[in-house]
């Protein structure tokens, strides 16, 4: 594929590199988005030229330097084109979370004093509504989506289609103002405000700068090479620091095509039509599929079964050094790739959170090449990478080159200790806090608040959230996460909250992964009608206890849970009990479960619920149910274990 790369040295920010490319490699494929079941192409021409008329348009609208663009909604390329056209005319660009509460939503345009909202659909647009005076500074609101938007008169309103036209018109006016404002940018400027993973309290917004965002991209490829011939599908949310890497970063630096799935349910059947060579998937992602492979893998027939666990047992003998199995990968883990959409992967990554090694070792015994990721939003996302030969489960690699500097603050005695970090690339401060800027960054370093250490190879080992790290009351030292994370490898476990700082023991929260459990309830005929329902039956009881104890085989003594208890509901985002990432807020879950908790600890055998959930609709439903507790000390509830 012949293709012109940019001069790093004259295109140091998003719009020139996007211009180069646009010129330069006219005719090339940048983009795919799937609609109405049919992949419409954009070259990099077409998205110079849509580009142009939005940032046009958007001067239009009184939107200059120094301000803030708002955008919401899907994985589109008019998010990706909106952002860089926020960026041409000298403004910064804050994505918010699709899927964002609309409490969420008036904190990040109240504090950044939006006044422009790109905002895919009427979903957004109604979610902006609702909000009326709490977001006074918002003047207009941009929709690409007209579908039911009729019935709205608010005077914000204005159709993405009138943008570009005005867009346009101002191009035909002065067809120099483009390349005039493109001229005017600075590498050194504030270009994206990436919000923080907010496990504590409201997420704080890093500041970006395009210069460093597009030097960091050239450190990582690097490190991963991509080109032009990669193939990438956009499924993570854009807002998220890595997105903007791979999606907006990446995507302009080296031409790699950004392709954007029709709907979040058509994901995996999209993603296997394009094929991708690389992906990025976070690690809820990674869980659900091996679960789901294991799932149907119950329902197979028992020679397929057997065939997997002796595929299985012969690819994780090729991890720990043995050679590959020929036949395995020809008659099982070939056709198993190609389901999942893997058959022409050349890298796969995990980022956002840690991985439990056993979902780590699950694809690599699979063939599929996959590396941990790390790093933090304030570093620009991931900043240490497993080399292809050197993948250890335990770990997250090294840096990705020279300039990116690592230590170990006051290690104890097993080297363990806060990790700092430092390259040229990192972020310019937190918008509008500055003790918050002066608390995590010092001396050019970055506090990271990750507990960890660097193993006898020199590859980083990342244990937990310093603040998450929990000691008996016995004096163990324990990481909830680790615990976690091998729970989750279960196909029946979706999320786990591990409990027991300053306890004489462990205990544990868990939520059954519903899909799955359902499947084995039916095979049972056990019958169950809502989430509440098919958790409280006491055939799933002991269906998770045996996984639990599974789990406690492979643990220290000092780290293996004494009881624990299946939740009710789902762990979710929108209840303030996960971050849009998925990490568990461990303080939200302390409190709203409080009573729960202090009842596992104070031996109930049983725990009464009469509660209300609120669903993202607004709809309520009032759960009434009884939370069995297992001791899995003696395999009996406590209560029973007491009465005795």
């Amino acid at each position: 594929m012949n293709w012109t790369p940019a001069d790093p040295a004259r295109c140091d920010t998003l719009p020139r590199l996007l211009r180069h490319n646009g010129t330069a490699n006219a005719d090339a494929v940048a983009m795919r988005e799937k609609e109405f079941g049919i992949w419409r192409t954009l070259t990099w021409g077409d998205v110079l030229a849509r580009t142009r008329a939005m940032a046009l348009g958007l001067e239009g609208l009184g939107v200059a330097a120094g301000q803030v663009v708002g955008i919401i909604g899907d994985n589109r390329p008019d998010w990706v084109m909106g952002e860089v056209a926020a960026h041409a005319v000298g403004a910064m660009s804050l994505g918010i979370y699709r899927d964002a509460l609309e409490d969420e939503v008036a904190y990040l345009i109240s504090y950044a004093d939006i006044a422009v909202v790109l905002a895919e659909d009427e979903e957004q647009v109604d979610k902006l509504l609702g909000l009326e005076d709490r977001i006074p500074s918002v003047r207009h609101i941009v929709f690409a989506d007209p579908r039911g938007m009729r019935k709205y008169d608010d005077p914000r309103l204005l159709p993405l289609s009138d943008l570009l036209a005005e867009g346009e018109r101002r191009a035909a006016a002065d067809p120099a103002r483009f390349e005039a404002l493109v001229d005017a940018g600075r590498g050194d400027a504030v270009a994206i405000l990436c919000t923080t993973s907010g496990t504590t309290s409201h997420p704080k917004l890093a500041m970006l700068s395009a210069g460093a965002l597009v030097r960091h991209c050239r450190s990582y490829i690097s490190a991963d090479p991509k080109g032009p011939e990669d193939e990438y599908v956009s499924v993570l949310p854009l807002p998220w620091i890595m997105e903007q890497i791979y999606a907006v970063g990446k995507w302009l630096v080296c031409g790699m095509r950004v392709n954007f799935v029709e709907e979040p349910e058509t994901t995996m059947a999209d993603f296997r039509e394009i094929g991708a060579t690389f992906v990025l998937f976070a690690p809820r992602v990674w869980e659900a599929m091996a679960a789901d492979v294991r799932a149907r893998m119950m329902d197979a027939s028992p020679l397929k079964q057997w065939l997997f666990e002796l595929g299985m047992r012969l690819g994780s003998r090729a991890i720990d050094g043995g050679r590959r199995s020929w036949v395995a990968d020809q008659l099982l883990f070939r056709a198993l790739r190609d389901r999942l959409g893997f058959s022409r992967l050349k890298s796969a990554a995990t980022g956002g959170a840690a991985l439990g090694p056993e979902t780590f070792r699950f694809f690599q015994a699979l063939g599929v090449p996959l590396r941990q990721l790390y790093g933090q939003t304030e570093l620009l996302g991931a900043y240490t990478i497993h080399q292809p030969h050197s993948v250890d489960f335990d770990t997250v690699g090294v840096a990705f080159d020279r300039d990116i500097e690592i230590r170990i603050d006051q290690p104890d005695a097993q080297g363990v200790g806060e990790i700092v970090t430092r390259h040229p690339n990192i972020f310019a401060g937190y918008y509008r806090n500055e003790a918050a800027t002066a608390a995590d960054l010092r001396e050019g370093w970055m506090y990271t608040g990750d507990a960890g250490y660097f193993d006898a190879k020199g590859h980083l080992v990342v244990i937990d959230r310093i603040r998450d790290m929990a000691t008996t009351a016995r004096g163990d030292r324990f990481s909830p996460q680790y615990i976690e994370n091998k729970l989750k490898f279960s196909p029946y476990v979706a999320e786990a909250v591990i409990l027991g700082d300053g306890r004489d023991d462990l205990s544990a929260i868990v939520c059954i992964r519903f899909p799955t459990v359902a499947k084995w309830a039916e095979k049972r005929r056990i019958a169950f009608t809502t989430y509440s329902d098919l958790a409280a039956k006491d055939e799933v009881s002991r269906l998770l206890e045996g996984e639990v104890a599974g789990v406690n085989a492979r643990l220290p003594e000092a780290q293996r849970i004494a009881r624990f208890l299946l939740l009710y509901k789902e762990l979710d985002a929108d209840d303030g009990e996960l971050t849009r990432t998925r990490k568990v807020r461990r303080g939200v879950i302390n409190e709203k479960y409080g009573d729960i908790i202090e009842a596992m600890y104070a031996g109930a055998r049983e725990v009464p619920v009469d509660t209300t959930i609120t669903f993202q609709d607004g709809t309520k439903q009032r759960i009434r149910t009884t939370l069995r507790v297992i001791d899995l000390d003696r395999g009996a509830p406590v209560g029973a274990r007491r009465a005795a």
